[in-house]
């Protein structure tokens, strides 16, 4: 399913959703624990998990970017900065369950903003499927992804 995107002056909000049957504990390790992290987002890392913490990003040529966490509530809530952007990460229990809500605030929707947004949406596939222990195609799911992004912003 595509994500909610309501645009906001020159940006943007985009709302990710999903329901996985699997424990908000279990979600909430994919995304704070480094060993998990680096299976579906390889440039991205964990440094501090707190609030005024951050996470690293991997530039690809020996430097890594600080990007800080500025919302936390342990097993439930991660929020960073995604350089002028942000992410945040919202976890809720359901019944043999859980929802999670990536929200991506934009601060000026560009070019580049349906890659990004293919990107979380694919990001968020293949954690499901690595919950679930199934294969997954990566670069051909973010092709069929980035077109139906692009056609959401003409």
């Amino acid at each position: 399913m595509l994500a909610s995107i309501e645009k906001l002056g020159n940006g943007g909000r985009a709302r990710f959703e999903r329901y996985w049957h699997h424990p908000a504990e279990d979600v909430w390790a994919w995304i704070t624990e480094n060993e998990k992290l680096s299976q579906w987002f390889p440039e991205l890392r964990m440094g501090e998990l707190r609030k005024g913490g951050f996470m690293q990003f991997d530039m690809g040529n020996n430097s890594l970017e600080k990007l800080e966490i500025t919302a936390f509530q342990d097993a439930s809530l991660l929020e960073f900065a995604w350089w002028e952007d942000s992410i945040r990460f919202e976890l809720q229990p359901e019944t043999n369950g859980c929802r999670l809500v990536l929200i991506e605030t934009i601060s000026k929707i560009t070019d580049h903003t349906p890659k990004d947004l293919a990107g979380w949406h694919v990001c968020l596939d293949v954690i499901s499927a690595l919950m679930d222990g199934r294969a997954f195609d990566r670069s051909e799911e973010w092709k069929k992804w980035y077109k139906k992004y692009i056609q959401a912003f003409e």
